[in-house]
């Protein structure tokens, strides 16, 4: 019986670190709380996945799609964020405005406030990866833009 004991119990510690070290090594968060801090932190665009364990398009994208992401590196550039609509419901319905789900959604921060896009209903890893590129080129387009307005704005000044 000793035995069994520890080898379930190392075998806890041995996931608990795993999985500690992968979500610090892929560099991306999982809870809204933390992905909301570091998108206001770093400015980068935050990508949230709202779902439920009752959703097998939900269950498939975030035990397969995101995690497929994860190992290519997609989310490095963005905060990430799961939520879990019947654990969270009042975050999750007021992120997905009363829609169906799974829902990812996509959060940049411009100059005129946050803007937002949806990708609806269970997609394919292409389909998500393609959707974060799309959304981390507008939000780089929108930085070269206020780089070059400032840039204008102080010869304007000099000049």
């Amino acid at each position: 019986m000793f035995l069994s004991i520890s080898r379930i119990s190392l075998l806890t510690v041995l996931t608990c670190a795993i999985s500690f070290q992968t979500s610090v090594f892929a560099g991306e968060s999982e809870s809204y709380g933390e992905a909301h801090r570091e998108t206001t932190e770093t400015g980068r665009p935050m990508i949230v996945l709202v779902g439920a364990e009752w959703c097998p398009a939900c269950v498939t994208m975030k035990d397969e799609v995101v995690p497929r992401l994860k190992q290519r590196g997609i989310l490095r550039k963005v905060a990430f964020a799961a939520v879990d609509l019947d654990r969270q419901r009042q975050l999750g319905r007021k992120l997905t405005e009363g829609g169906p789900i799974p829902q990812l959604i996509m959060f940049r921060k411009t100059p005129e406030g946050w803007r937002r896009r949806t990708l609806i209903g269970g997609q394919s890893e292409k389909a998500v990866s393609n959707f974060i590129a799309e959304g981390i080129r507008l939000d780089e387009e929108a930085r070269k833009g206020e780089e070059a307005k400032k840039k204008d704005s102080s010869k304007d000044r000099t000049g």
